[in-house]
């Protein structure tokens, strides 16, 4: 161990295969435990030099009844209802909502966690940006006590409890639905790989290719930097393809409605030329023409149970293990795709 290394109750837990809150309730010498469970708990931190984190003590202490919220964008209708679920359910249990966007930058991100800590904010719930391909900001708020949670784009590696959505199981809807209307060759346009929902919602793509016996194509899978600039350039390299496919799932709306309004611009008919979808349902996804197909997710149901367990966490109701809770989502067929048919396979 690291000289200067200050021991966390997590270590002590990972030594002992129990959780992090046995051990706390060990070291507060709670009646709830058998002796000999303490006892063995209480060796166990005097052996690795254990001291409690005052700081975090504090913090728990003397609550300032606030939330930290970081998403990447604020003006984004899914992230605009997370926080929404979010605000409503915090303020039922009389906290105040504190909330920073990352601006989809890591550093940002990073600077957004140091404020809100110094701010003494009795816990955190974020969302990571596009650009967050490393996580020691995340294991230091971790070594460090300091509650928080993860949702919608999480790291599976971080030992926090993390609210996603069934992205593969929504992925694989979407293609099985292009593959049902006739579509032969589906593309997948991804976000930047090391994203959750990106890796998701590939798996659920590959998944329904498999099930209809489809080998999947290296060229049919696009990575979008997640800007217009990207997501139309995008649109381009497709519309130029020597051997077009006949459908296209974008990993978020807005890549499929940056593409769908260049097709557009440029003469290709949608659903008879290329059929298109999406994943959000952003409320302009049923009003462009034609009307895109997508995928429901609910944004202010995420943001409630988000909120939830964290508090529930932070008032001793819920295990400091981490769970994870999963939101089902649902398929929206509209125009922007063929009608259902009988697939010959």
């Amino acid at each position: 161990m690291k000289k200067g290394h200050q021991v966390t109750m997590k270590e002590i837990a990972k030594k002992l295969g129990v959780s992090v809150s046995t051990i706390s309730r060990a070291l507060k010498d709670s009646p709830e435990l058998h002796p000999d469970t303490k006892k063995r708990i209480v060796e166990m931190a005097k052996e690795m030099n254990y001291q409690p984190n005052l700081l975090a003590q504090s913090l728990r202490i003397s609550r300032t009844n606030t939330l930290g919220v970081i998403v990447p964008e604020i003006t984004s209708h899914f992230f605009a209802s997370c926080i929404s679920g979010i605000q409503d359910y915090a303020n039922k249990r009389g906290y105040n909502v504190m909330i920073c966007q990352s601006n989809e930058m890591l550093e940002l991100e990073k600077t957004n966690i140091r404020t809100l800590v110094a701010s003494q904010v009795d816990g955190l719930l974020i969302s990571l940006s596009r650009e967050t391909n490393t996580y020691d900001h995340l294991l230091d708020l971790y070594n460090r006590e300091i509650p928080f949670l993860l949702f919608d784009r999480v790291n599976e590696d971080i030992p926090v409890s993390r609210v996603t959505f069934n992205d593969e199981g929504g992925a694989y809807q979407v293609t099985k639905h292009l593959l049902e209307t006739g579509c032969k060759r589906v593309m997948y346009v991804s976000g930047p790989e090391e994203l959750y929902i990106s890796k998701k919602r590939k798996e659920g793509y590959l998944h329904a290719l498999n099930e209809f016996g489809i080998k999947p194509e290296p060229e049919l899978i696009k990575i979008s930097d997640l800007t217009t600039e990207g997501n139309i350039q995008i649109g381009k390299d497709i519309a130029e393809m020597k051997a077009r496919p006949d459908g296209v799932f974008c990993m978020i709306d807005p890549i499929a409605l940056d593409i769908l309004a260049y097709w557009k611009s440029i003469g290709i008919k949608i659903p008879q030329d290329m059929a298109l979808a999406g994943f959000t349902n952003n409320p302009s996804s049923a009003v462009v023409e034609p009307p895109l197909t997508t995928v429901a997710q609910p944004g202010y149901e995420m943001g409630k149970l988000a909120v939830t367990h964290l508090l529930d966490q932070l008032d001793g109701q819920a295990s400091d293990d981490p769970i994870s809770i999963v939101l089902e989502t649902t398929l929206l067929p509209r125009q922007s795709t063929k009608e259902l048919q009988i697939n010959e396979r």
